[in-house]
């Protein structure tokens, strides 16, 4: 019998069960044995070939209902050394597994390409997985996961703001999203969020006083309604934008296999809802401000049943494919049809690297969101009614607030 191999890499997210139980029925039934290799490639990469469990249609069957992943995941990366993605090719030989089911973000997928690349006797495709929905999908398709991790940040977010809005507080809201705001966006705009934060709103060595004033102008125009509470979503790749100087923990921040920062290692949330409060007291306010995190709670969470319908599709397909002899495409479903898509297809040209989906802040359903946030625009600054209003609660004139403000409206 062939032998086709399972691995997921990355972050979980909703739905991975479901690709599994579905990728292994579908082989089962086409006599392909399955063989799922537990946590990525970290043991493939030391050439260990004892950490796989068989995988049968009984056993998995009803797994699309559950979170989590039952091989696990990991993050070791098979392509930091020439060397580790020869041991990775051998030891896949080894267990005579020719055909390679990855199921992973943007770092899993270069990985699989990689694999392929120097051994193009194993045919590999790859199933897009991330709740940042950020891997370059055709027409907005989303990453499985995405719409699950959505779902239930907006009703943390509505948990939220129903407290802030008891206890007249804000909340600073950090949402996962390493590059793209996607997610942030995504959450906070189905939720209503007084304020969404992403980093395609902001050039790279953007002050932290930027990002600051931004939330406190938000904060100074939801009191001239008599609002002392609110919630912001921030998204945690913001942090990139932020110019060195202003953010010294990314210096000294860890940094995982695939060489990204640990946002988890920089408190974020707390470092901004700081420089706010000072930037508040300055001007004689005074309120409360929270800092919470959303994302590890959305990774494992059960898929709703989106994801598992769309996930069943993605499994049954990446297994048809490989034993039809497909290999070196992304598995995708475009307008309910098969739409595979090169591995070279997926790639950045210029960075060699897997193309990053980010918010398009041109497009019209990023301008709907704006419209409806709280914050400073230029029209505050030109109608001179509101920007006393805007002045008063601060406790300045009208000049004086312009000119601490206007920078920021847009």
């Amino acid at each position: 019998m062939e032998k086709i191999g399972i691995l997921v890499g990355g972050g979980p997210a909703p739905g991975i069960n479901s690709v599994i139980g579905t990728a292994t029925i579908c082989a089962n039934l086409n006599n392909t044995e399955v063989v799922g290799i537990l946590e990525g490639f970290k043991w493939l990469i030391k050439g260990q070939t004892d950490h796989t469990i068989p995988l049968e249609s009984e056993q998995v069957s009803r797994i699309h209902f559950q979170g989590g992943s039952i091989l696990g995941t990991a993050r070791d990366n098979p392509t930091k050394d020439p060397k580790h993605l020869e041991t990775v090719v051998a030891t896949l030989r080894k267990l005579g597994i020719k055909k390679l089911i990855t199921i992973g973000g943007d770092d899993t997928l270069f990985s699989a390409s990689q694999v392929v690349k120097i051994a193009p006797d194993i045919s590999v495709v790859h199933v897009p997985k991330t709740i940042d929905n950020d891997l370059n999908l055709p027409h907005g398709q989303s990453t499985f996961g995405y719409q699950t991790a959505r779902h239930l940040g907006v009703q943390l977010v509505k948990n939220l703001m129903n407290d802030a809005q008891t206890t007249n507080r804000w909340y600073f809201v950090t949402s996962m999203g390493r590059k793209s705001g996607l997610l942030a966006l995504g959450i906070g705009k189905a939720a209503g969020a007084t304020l969404t934060l992403i980093p395609e709103e902001f050039p790279n060595d953007t002050s932290l006083k930027t990002i600051a004033d931004t939330i406190a102008g938000s904060i100074i125009k939801r009191l001239t309604s008599g609002k002392q509470d609110g919630l912001v979503v921030l998204a945690e790749g913001i942090i990139e934008r932020i110019r060195s100087k202003d953010l010294q923990e990314v210096q000294t921040a860890e940094r995982d296999e695939h060489g990204h920062i640990r946002y988890a290692e920089i408190q974020f949330g707390e470092i901004v809802k700081n420089a706010v409060q000072t930037a508040l007291r300055e001007l004689g306010i005074s309120l409360t401000l929270v800092n919470t995190n959303i994302g590890y709670e959305l990774r494992c969470a059960d898929p709703i049943p989106f994801d598992m319908a769309y996930t069943r599709d993605l499994g049954f397909l990446a297994a048809t494919h490989l034993i039809n002899g497909g290999s070196a495409v992304v598995i995708t479903v475009e307008n309910m049809l098969f739409t595979p898509i090169s591995f070279n297809d997926m790639m950045d040209m210029q960075t060699g690297r897997s193309k990053v989906r980010l918010v398009d802040t041109a497009a019209p359903a990023y301008h709907i969101a704006q419209t409806y946030m709280i914050k400073l625009k230029l029209k505050d600054f030109s109608d001179p009614d509101q920007l006393n209003r805007l002045a008063e609660v601060c406790g300045l004139d009208s000049e004086a607030f312009q000119k601490r403000f206007s920078y920021i409206a847009n």
